[in-house]
């Protein structure tokens, strides 16, 4: 029951990761005994504005992706969080939930995350005003880092965030109703681990962030 919204196929492969060897349709029939599979509902696509794919970056660290979300708690108290992804590996660097998140909180929150990360070259945002005010323009320079701003209206330019942004939602903020801000940290610092330890990426070869970087470090 802590993967809910994994999927079948997420579920098989971490499965044999886990040194199972049960066939699929063996692993299939229990999960729908347990009624796990899940009702795909069919969206109508909409052609994307712009054919080129977002480029993968060649080492961590090259490139952080951001942006901020809003829920609310059990007594409808409204809160924000701010979600912070390195695009090489996908790996959920942090995310940092308050009621208000100012541009001076989250330019703090990236400090605290560059000590043990190290700051990135470029990072891509869009254009709302804790990212384009002074405080978060001075920041970056100040750290050598370049700005990536995509076009208002166009969140497909910063795709890795908006996968990272819909997982989160799916597998945390619809699956709770929390009762205070502390329930909502605490949760998703527990789904933070499991994001990038455990569940694997199709982007990544079904392999976890942390795999795929060890990986790539290793070659």
């Amino acid at each position: 029951d802590r993967h809910l919204r994994w999927g079948f196929p997420k579920c098989f492969n971490r499965i044999r990761k886990l040194g199972y060897q049960w066939n699929h349709k063996r692993v299939y029939r229990v999960y729908c005994e347990l009624k796990l599979n899940l009702r795909v509902k069919r969206k109508k696509r909409i052609p994307p504005r712009c054919p080129e794919k977002l480029l993968v970056p060649n080492k961590q660290g090259e490139c952080w992706s951001m942006d901020f979300m809003s829920d609310s708690s059990r007594n409808q108290r409204r809160f924000r969080t701010f979600n912070v992804i390195d695009d090489f590996n996908r790996e959920a660097l942090g995310i940092d939930i308050a009621v208000s998140l100012p541009a001076g909180r989250i330019t703090r929150y990236l400090d605290k995350l560059a000590e043990y990360h190290g700051y990135p070259l470029k990072i891509r945002v869009d254009n709302g005003p804790e990212f384009t005010g002074k405080t978060f323009i001075n920041w970056a320079k100040s750290h050598n880092i370049t700005i990536d701003y995509i076009q208002p209206g166009s969140p497909y330019q910063n795709g890795y965030i908006e996968r990272f942004n819909r997982t989160y939602r799916t597998e945390v903020l619809d699956l709770y109703l929390f009762n205070n801000l502390a329930q909502a940290r605490k949760i998703t610092e527990e789904w933070l681990t499991i994001y990038n330890t455990e569940r694997p990426h199709e982007a990544l070869n079904n392999m976890t962030p942390i795999e795929y970087k060890t990986l790539k470090q290793a070659a």
